[in-house]
């Protein structure tokens, strides 16, 4: 496993074994040559610094049309390309249920942010861990055949609970921690700085899964009281667009734990209304929102909360030895 160097602020490198690069991370800017688009063209868009059809697609028509020799209509034939590349790379991660999967259309999607909250133990931590292996797995496996990058802002992350998850998967435990970059955050700049230098290592590895667990708990311990709620909700708009970044330009998972909190206004007929804290600037950049509860010994409920394509629906699943699996009846 590998670990930030706090001091710096910066990714520490250490040996490990690659992953075979069975499909690149991203998609290059020269595919789209196979789409019609002529070489010089993209030639002038390399020269602009944009390399992958993903960082390609965060630029504005308008913003491209400034490039020099590209015109409207041009810029619109080369978008087009880009969207239908970008669109057919996105991978779905197993979440080690098949009940689970089926409820999320087939695992947890690469360029969206996945929110799982709900109470303390109701499973979320369970399936950051397992993900952290199945990331791991072979594209025909489920997996994302990529390396994971863990952000911990409360000392959750547990190396050994990964070994017997990799065994599980039938995986060698020793390379999957090797794949496993980690890094404790402990306060909420630190925490944005490390996402900063991230993504200039996932510009040169093929990361395929980012976990902040959990995404919120930095911003209530270093903002207190009603007065700095202001504050604190645009210093967390800011990171939260950061994430969206990174899922985006590298066609990366982000998988973020977020904690309930009371609500007063939950209503008479519930008997312990909780809602998920950080309000609606968080609301709005998670992509889909899962909550999580506790349902009879080792088994967890987890509803779909809010997802654009996906109906509200929810799934049974275990917590076991070798991670999240179905629920044995």
């Amino acid at each position: 496993m590998q670990a930030f160097n706090r001091s710096e602020e910066q990714l520490q490198l250490v040996q490990r074994e690659e992953i075979d690069d069975e499909e690149e991370l991203f998609e290059m800017i020269d595919k789209l040559t196979n789409h019609g688009i002529n070489s010089g063209d993209v030639k002038k868009l390399q020269d602009a610094g944009i390399y992958t059809c993903n960082g390609l697609m965060m630029h504005t028509k308008k913003n491209l049309t400034g490039i020099k020799g590209l015109s409207e209509a041009k810029v619109d034939k080369i978008c087009e390309a880009a969207e239908k590349i970008v669109r057919k790379s996105v991978v779905r991660i197993t979440t080690g249920s098949q009940a689970l999967d089926e409820l999320l259309g087939g695992g947890i999607e690469t360029s969206s942010i996945t929110e799982a909250f709900g109470e303390f133990r109701s499973g979320k931590t369970q399936l950051a861990h397992t993900l952290c292996v199945s990331t791991q797995l072979p594209t025909h496996m489920k997996g994302g055949n990529g390396k994971v990058a863990y952000i911990d802002t409360e000392g959750t992350f547990r190396p050994d609970r990964i070994v017997p998850i990799a065994e599980r998967f039938g995986m060698d435990a020793g390379a999957v921690l090797d794949n496993i970059i980690y890094a404790r955050a402990y306060t909420y700049e630190h925490q944005y700085n490390l996402l900063l230098g991230l993504a200039a290592k996932m510009s040169e590895e093929p990361f395929r899964l980012l976990i902040v667990d959990s995404v919120i708990a930095l911003f209530r311990v270093d903002f207190t009281g009603r007065g700095e709620l202001a504050d604190r909700q645009q210093k967390l708009a800011q990171m939260l667009s950061r994430l969206i970044k990174i899922a985006e330009e590298f066609n990366v998972a982000v998988y973020m734990t977020n904690q309930v909190i009371a609500d007063p206004g939950g209503g008479v007929f519930i008997s312990d209304p909780k809602k998920p804290a950080g309000g609606h600037v968080l609301a709005h950049a998670a992509t889909i929102r899962l909550m999580f509860r506790k349902g009879k010994g080792e088994q967890r409920v987890c509803k779909v909360f809010d997802a654009p394509n996906l109906p509200e629906a929810e799934a049974v699943f275990q917590i076991t030895a070798g991670g999240i699996a179905d629920a044995k009846d």
